[in-house]
Formats: C-alpha cells, structure tokens, sequence
C-alpha cells in the first residue's frame, strides 16, 4: 500500500510537470504564429539553418525555443505514458490519458515540422493547433485525475458518489464539443482561411460570425456553471469546475473586447495570446468535466478508488 502510494504520488509530479510544459508548448506555438517566426530556421527540421544552435535572430531563437520545448514535452509524454502503464494498471482510464497525450504531441510536432518543410494551407494550421489543443486537454485530465486518484487513496470518501442526471451529462459533452468548434473557429480566422470562405453575401463578415459563436458559448458556459453548482452539492469537484469555467469565459469575453481597443502590436500580440490560452484552459476543465460526469453516469458502474478497494 505504501509503497504504491509513494508511486502515485510520484506519477502526479510527473502529470503535473508534463501539464505545464504542455502548456508552455501551447503558448510558444502562439507566440511563433503572431511573430510570424515559423521560418526563423529556414526550412529545415531538426536544424535551424543548417546549425544545432541557430542565429542569435528574434525568429530564429522564438522558433528554436518553441522546438525544444515541445520536444521536451515529447520526452514527458513518454515518462508518462510509461509510468502510468508500469504503476497505474487499475486505471485505465488514465493510461488512455496519457496515450492520447502522447499521441497528440506527437501528431502535432510531426505537422509543425511538415509545416516548417513544406508550405502548409492555413486550415492545417488551424489543424495543427487544435490537436495542441487535444494535446493539452489530455495532459490535463491526466494530471487532475492521478490528483485525484491519490488524494482517494490517503482519505477514504465518507459517501458513495452520488450519480448525476443523464441530461446534464449529456449537455456537459455537447457544451465541450461545441467549445472545440468554437476555439477551431477561431483558429481558422487567426490564420484568414475563413477570410475567403466564408462572407454570406457580405451581411455576416467573419469576425462577426466569430462574435456571434463566443457569444453563443459565453451563454452555454454559464449554463455549466449554474447548473454545477447548483445541482451538485454532494459533488465539490463538478462545483469546483463549473465555477473556474465561468471565470475563464468571464475573462476570455474581457480579453477578446479588449482586442478591439488594443491598436499597439506589441500589446495585440500579448493580449491574443493571453486569449488563446484562457480558451485552451477552458477547453481542457470542460473536457475533465466530460470526464467526471461520464464515471458519475446512472447507468455506469462506478470504479472504486484505491482507498474503497483496499
């Protein structure tokens, strides 16, 4: 018992720091897409410019400071995925995590260098930043559910957990699908493609269509958090996520006003980023939220945690 524990618990400094490098890859592939920095090694991959250390440009190190910390979140990925195989064999669910984390690093890593090789359309690129996005969103789930798997295993719950309704289960997966189109959407206009796409007949511009979708799921996410919070009392962590859901979207609609007022490009390009991240942070709660109600379906059975099972 013990000496599982002490595997645990260091599995869940591992999740954590794979997190947060995750994020940290998430915001370099921001800060390279608004410095245009993606040719700041030229078209070569692992290399930049034909050196191992490249140019002392602002491109060159933007893009080669992204590239290594996206490696070193591939190299996380890998210690977790083998930790969570070796010492988490009665969770599957969390190796699954930690799969798809691999996964995803590395479809997106391989599409990031096709895109520095060869010229890549901007809707790939929008691609290539969704599947960051699922990248981090599986990083996240991830690193919250061995949280909670080991802080189940010291405390042993004083209740059964409590099943929720089937509609709100079903409403938190669609309300987090619709947040992955919602954030695509946006991708797509940070990289102009729907520029050209889309004008129905000059009444709707894209930026406008663009409005009309956040503002659409500013409205459904606090519908998630009213009814998390208000409907889950015997829940602390379905109220805990429907609360930091609300005030990511409080911010995220805060900053992306803000974006019309903010001219200085020094400071748009901040406040962008600051924009991508909050929803990137949105997406990944709603998706542990997705998570939490399907273990807590009427019609599933409930794994024990550690702690029951002992």
């Amino acid at each position: 018992m013990s000496s599982l524990n002490n595997k645990i618990r260091i599995l869940k400094w591992l999740a954590l720091v794979t997190c947060i490098v995750m994020f940290l890859a998430t915001f370099g592939g921001g800060v390279v897409t608004r410095t245009d920095s993606g040719l700041g090694c030229g078209r070569e991959f692992p290399l930049c410019n034909g050196k191992l250390v490249p140019a002392h440009t602002i491109a060159s190190i933007i893009e080669f400071s992204h590239r290594s910390v996206s490696a070193m979140a591939g190299l996380l990925s890998v210690a977790s995925f083998v930790g969570f195989l070796l010492f988490m064999k009665h969770r599957k669910d969390l190796q699954l995590f930690s799969l798809l984390t691999l996964m995803f690093v590395i479809i997106q890593g391989a599409m990031g260098a096709l895109a520095v090789i060869f010229s890549q359309s901007a809707a790939v690129m929008g691609l290539h930043f969704g599947f960051a996005l699922i990248a981090f969103a599986s990083a996240t789930m991830m690193t919250l559910g061995v949280w909670k798997e080991h802080s189940d295993s010291r405390y042993t719950p004083r209740l059964v957990a409590e099943p929720v309704s089937r509609g709100y289960r079903n409403f938190i997966w669609l309300s987090t699908i619709y947040t992955y189109i919602a954030v695509y959407s946006g991708a797509l206009l940070s990289h102009s493609v729907i520029q050209k796409v889309v004008n129905l007949g000059g009444i709707i511009s894209p930026l406008l269509l663009h409005q009309i979708t956040a503002g659409l799921l500013f409205v459904i996410i606090l519908a998630v958090g009213h009814y998390s919070y208000r409907y889950h009392p015997k829940h602390r962590d379905i109220r805990v996520l429907g609360v930091v859901s609300v005030l990511l979207i409080a911010l995220q609609v805060i900053i992306g006003i803000s974006l019309l007022y903010f001219t200085r490009p020094e400071i748009y390009m901040f406040v962008v980023l600051g924009h991508m991240l909050v929803i990137a942070t949105l997406f990944s709660i709603l998706c542990y939220l997705s998570y939490r109600v399907w273990q807590l379906s009427p019609d599933r059975k409930l794994v024990p945690t550690q702690a029951q099972r002992t």
